[in-house]
């Protein structure tokens, strides 16, 4: 971490380390937005009462409304890892210049052995058939992302609502909650429990952000992989199967963890932050 740091500041300064903040802002509004309403609409959907809330039911809710979240904003996300990977000084590492490049590329052709003329004729027609630029290269490690959403979101929710519930146990609930917050109607669907203080909160997010991206870092270290195959390596386009490979191949099964320090380092705030937020705005808003 502090090798990167020191060699991102010493290349761009202070302004390197927040190459891709603008595509963030810019992908992380709809993100959420949708996540957090599909998930209510989804967990509404399937768990009908009190007595259906399951971990199971949980998981899926939230499994389901990462997914949805992702098929919606999946450009934007990697395009802000590309301007994040692209710490050099240059004009092309720009919003609309990394827009630019990602489209015009084409993955370079595949070199087949002359002894086995079948699987290269074969080979051949996909490479003509299968788009070789333009937006389909905005959905590079699409297939990773969806598949990491699933453990990751279902995960997050999951974890954030169970600890939730801890904290509201009897014994720790006057310590633990605010008073005077419960809302409950005569529909046993409709009721709200008390807050979290903001301690409590910020520790239930923060748990949900550490499992969730315990569970699902494997599947992100193969995601980001493939988002930048267009600048790294001989250029051609990866599947996951071969992503997965050479990171084994590279380093083995620790390869598939690296950076996941980092990635507490972000994550966990972040989630705790997310869900007081969000949690908090639910209930002034009388949602």
């Amino acid at each position: 971490m502090h090798h990167a740091l020191r060699d991102i500041y010493a290349e761009t300064g202070l302004h390197g380390l927040f190459k891709g903040h603008s595509a963030t802002l810019l992908r992380i509004f709809p993100y959420a937005g949708i996540k957090f309403l599909a998930y209510e609409q989804i967990r509404s959907a399937v768990i009908k009462d009190r007595s259906q809330e399951t971990a199971s039911r949980r998981f899926i809710s939230g499994s389901l409304a990462g997914m949805v979240s992702v098929f919606f904003t999946y450009p934007l996300e990697v395009i802000r890892v590309r301007l994040a990977f692209e710490t050099r000084a240059e004009k092309r590492s720009t919003l609309r210049g990394i827009c630019k490049m990602i489209y015009n590329e084409t993955p370079r052709p595949t070199v087949h052995h002359p002894s086995n003329p079948l699987a290269a004729t074969a080979a051949t027609v996909v490479e003509k058939a299968a788009p070789r630029s333009g937006l389909a290269n905005f959905f590079r490690g699409y297939t990773p992302t969806l598949l990491g959403m699933i453990p990751y979101a279902g995960a997050s929710f999951l974890a954030h609502d169970t600890m939730s519930d801890v904290m509201r146990y009897p014994v720790l609930a006057p310590y633990t909650t605010l008073p005077h917050t419960e809302r409950s109607e005569s529909s046993s669907s409709s009721h709200k429990p008390a807050q979290l203080r903001y301690w409590a909160e910020l520790g239930a997010g923060g748990f949900a952000g550490f499992v969730s991206q315990t569970v699902s870092y494997p599947l992100e270290v193969v995601r980001r992989r493939m988002q930048v195959g267009g600048v790294v390596g001989d250029g051609h386009r990866l599947g996951i199967a071969e992503v997965t490979k050479r990171i084994f191949m590279e380093k083995g099964w620790r390869g598939f963890f690296v950076g996941l320090t980092i990635g507490y380092v972000k994550i966990i705030p972040m989630s705790a932050t997310a869900f007081l937020v969000y949690e908090r705005s639910k209930y002034y808003l009388g949602v």
